[in-house]
């Protein structure tokens, strides 16, 4: 974790400017200002904190809502002179009730990224008590095996219009699919890249 003494909080009269995104989606939630104080109280305390300037003081967001920012990590620029932060949010970051305060909605098909990347470290670590892990044990013919049976339930679902029941099984599909692309050596990344590449728009 970043030390105090390793930020440049002079060039802005004892403050840096700091984006807070969500770790989930990466997307950006806000930004705010920190003094010494208030980035020691955040790396202590795990929840972010600011330094408001019109009140002169230390402030927790969410201290008043509810609507706390737990921290996940946390990044210097290459000057040492601004923040990025990885959070977790309790609830609506702006005051006006709203996910983002620049209007941003919420964007959880980001997350597939990040289910992708857990389960390449599955498959490294191989954790015990891990149903992915126990896939990857089991070798690649079974885990192909649960993709076609899981594929085959979603279509069942979608041939009986059950919105639950599609919901569910197509959850089921992707994160077997997943696991097969990992336990294949191939990258989420290159799949969305395919699907970029079609569709591009091509020159007149």
């Amino acid at each position: 974790m970043i030390k105090t003494d390793e930020l440049n909080f002079e060039k802005l009269g004892g403050l840096i400017p700091v984006v807070v995104t969500d770790s989930e989606t990466n997307q950006v939630l806000m930004l705010g200002f920190m003094n010494k104080e208030a980035f020691e109280k955040t790396i202590e305390t795990k929840r972010v904190t600011f330094f408001s300037r019109t009140r002169n003081t230390l402030w927790t967001k969410g201290e008043t809502s509810g609507n706390f920012l737990n921290l996940i990590d946390i990044k210097e620029d290459c000057d040492n002179d601004s923040l990025l932060l990885f959070a977790k949010p309790t609830g609506p970051t702006c005051h006006k009730g709203t996910y983002s305060c620049f209007g941003i909605k919420k964007n959880n098909s980001l997350f597939i990224d990040q289910l992708s990347q857990l389960i390449k470290e599955r498959k490294e670590n191989l954790p015990e008590n891990s149903y992915t892990t126990k896939l990857f044990e089991e070798g690649a013919d079974r885990i192909i095996q649960k993709v076609g049976e899981e594929a085959i339930e979603t279509v069942i679902a979608a041939k009986n219009r059950d919105k639950e029941e599609i919901i569910n099984e197509t959850s089921d599909l992707i994160y077997h699919l997943l696991v097969m692309l990992a336990e294949q050596e191939i990258g989420f990344d290159e799949v969305v890249n395919k699907l970029i590449s079609r569709h591009q728009i091509k020159p007149q």
